[in-house]
């Protein structure tokens, strides 16, 4: 899939072939992405929405066509990004109106179901940002210039920042498949920093479960992975309780 400034996305297969082209209608492209999971691609620009589109295969896993699936609606300004989890269940946004939204797209859009937004944050931006949505859905990082703010998403408010991380303007930020680690390009350099966000996340998360478990087996596996997040937390100097 490629993507330009203006409203054009063009979707390929592997040999070069164009299999279609999209108009976004966002007036704009700001940001275009395929999902982690492959099944959706998602565009944002200008309009305060985030259009995406499923791509569909046949049983011979050959290409039929692309269809729109559902948008992201509740912004008042253009949005500036935005990032999937790992299996498109939840999508963050972020906006020049000075929030990030994280949303439930776990959806039946086929019967015309709108994705749900859990959650609305602010953030301090003086130009385009960056959003990432970890793996497992528990962090948020926005980057705005040379630094960084980190969301616990459950809650919903900010747990680190890192600033001039970089000494020119951050171009890319992800988390790592594991959703341990949190990467930052900028100028020659990368950063890797530690989610200790996800980590505390982790560890509350199991801690909810542990008091809803009732066989004696699954406290014991629970107690293990516990025990396991907190040495992680602690073998980088901070304290392992959520």
């Amino acid at each position: 899939m490629t993507a330009t400034s203006d409203t054009t996305i063009i979707v390929w297969d592997l040999k070069g072939e164009v299999l279609t082209t999209i108009d976004t209608h966002h007036i704009n492209n700001n940001h275009a992405a395929v999902s982690n999971c492959g099944r959706f691609i998602a565009s944002c620009g200008f309009t305060p929405d985030v259009k995406l589109w499923e791509v569909v295969f046949n049983r011979s896993n050959e290409f039929t066509e692309v269809r729109r699936a559902m948008e992201l609606k509740g912004h008042s300004a253009s949005v500036y990004y935005f990032s999937f989890n790992l299996d498109s269940t939840r999508m963050a946004t972020v906006s020049k109106d000075g929030t990030w939204k994280l949303w439930d797209t776990d959806v039946e859009y086929m019967k015309q179901q709108d994705p749900y937004l859990l959650r609305t944050g602010s953030f301090n931006h003086t130009e385009p940002s960056r959003i990432c949505l970890s793996y497992d859905s528990h962090s948020i990082a926005i980057a705005t210039h040379a630094n960084i703010y980190v969301f616990n998403a459950e809650e919903g408010v900010l747990d680190h920042e890192y600033h001039d991380v970089h000494a020119l303007p951050i171009t890319s930020i992800a988390f790592s498949p594991s959703s341990y680690y949190l990467v930052s390009s900028g100028d020659r350099h990368i950063q890797v920093f530690h989610n200790i966000t996800g980590y505390k996340a982790n560890i509350a998360e199991m801690e909810k479960k542990l008091v809803k478990a009732t066989s004696n087996t699954v406290k014991d596996r629970l107690n293990l992975q516990l025990k396991t997040e907190r040495e992680k937390l602690e073998s980088i100097g901070v304290n392992g309780s959520a």
